[in-house]
């Protein structure tokens, strides 16, 4: 078990200058990403939005860390770990307002988000269990809060994984809260990592804000998983906002949070302030960053805009790859109610 806690110099790491530009470019978009749908939530432009402004960079880090033939299986919370593996802000914009997760319909090996605590971890080991059968070679990267690990399935994933040897790397972002519970109302244990003793496979600890420590223990980790040691990653990070719009931190967390100051910096000021030491990135280039990323996410609100609003009967297509006598009935009852209940946009 190891902890990156610190800045390094860039000659200290087998990353490269444009891998640290790269994950700049990437924790600016999300950043922006974040701030923009959060705002565009209080204006009623969609029901409701998990904002994730200080964990950019763990999540960063983890996708610059994977294949291109990886598996990512989201939470409801990884939306900047999506964005950097590919998927259009659009989708995710689109989602929000009640559309299918992949509106694009983008062939990336990406799972829909899972909203259900820990829900998506046996579904990563199947994943893996099923790469095993066919001999190929590919990881599933899972990813959940430090709260998931109360929740049944992740000892029953991280049992399975751990005795059929699955390519599974357990992304855990500790961000210090399951809502309002802090981690020490979680588990007992000192560590979130430590858990993996119990199931025979590693656990490790790294600096959740720093982008390019993430993907350095990320990329080792996918690198044992693909030979049939799984790893628990428990990325230290802090959540500088609400759990979701819905809630209201203020009313649990306490303004000075008991945490060192490397875990509550913010992470992009601090990224920023380390890659102009380097030399890396000047003035120009921050500017330019963040104005592509406007521009990037401006096309994105409109292109989600001029979709059609979906209607009633829209709920039922997705369901399964083709009607049943049960949904059938459904949707008939649901267009009787209608025709006796008629809403204005009806």
């Amino acid at each position: 078990m190891h902890r990156l806690i610190a800045d390094r110099s860039l000659g200290d790491s087998w990353l490269g200058p444009e891998d640290a530009r790269a994950a700049y470019r990437d924790v600016v978009r999300t950043r922006r990403f974040d701030d923009r749908a959060l705002a565009l939530q209080r204006r009623g432009w969609m029901s409701g939005y998990p904002p994730f402004r200080g964990q950019e960079a763990a999540q960063v880090g983890a996708a610059h860390a994977m294949r291109d033939d990886d598996w990512l299986l989201p939470t409801y919370r990884s939306n900047a770990l999506q964005i950097a593996r590919g998927v259009p802000m659009s989708d995710i914009l689109l989602f929000r307002r009640g559309h299918p997760e992949f509106h694009s319909d983008h062939d990336l090996p990406v799972l829909p988000q899972a909203v259900p605590i820990a829900s998506q971890l046996p579904h990563a080991v199947g994943l893996g269990m099923a790469r095993n059968h066919r001999g190929n070679d590919e990881a599933a990267l899972v990813c959940f809060g430090d709260g998931a690990t109360s929740q049944g399935d992740t000892h029953e994933a991280m049992n399975f994984a751990g005795v059929f040897e699955t390519p599974t790397v357990f992304f855990c972002e500790n961000n210090g809260w399951a809502i309002s519970h802090p981690r020490e109302r979680q588990t007992a244990s000192e560590s979130i990592a430590e858990k993996a003793d119990a199931y025979g496979f590693e656990g490790v600890q790294v600096d959740g804000n720093d982008p390019l420590a993430v993907r350095e223990v990320v990329s080792e980790a996918l690198a044992s998983a693909r030979e049939g040691s799984p790893v628990l990653v428990e990325a230290l990070t802090y959540r500088q906002g609400a759990h979701t719009t819905a809630d209201d931190p203020d009313r649990y967390r306490p303004a000075e949070p008991d945490l060192p100051a490397w875990r509550t910096r913010d992470p992009v000021d601090r990224l920023e302030a380390f890659l102009r030491d380097e030399g890396v990135i000047d003035d120009a280039f921050v500017t330019e960053t963040r104005e592509r990323a406007d521009e990037e996410l401006a096309a994105a609100v409109a292109a989600a805009e001029a979709v059609e609003t979906p209607g009633p009967d829209d709920l039922f297509d997705p369901v399964y790859a083709g009607p049943s006598p049960h949904l059938d009935d459904q949707r008939a009852e649901c267009r009787r109610y209608r025709a006796t209940h008629p809403l204005e946009e009806d």
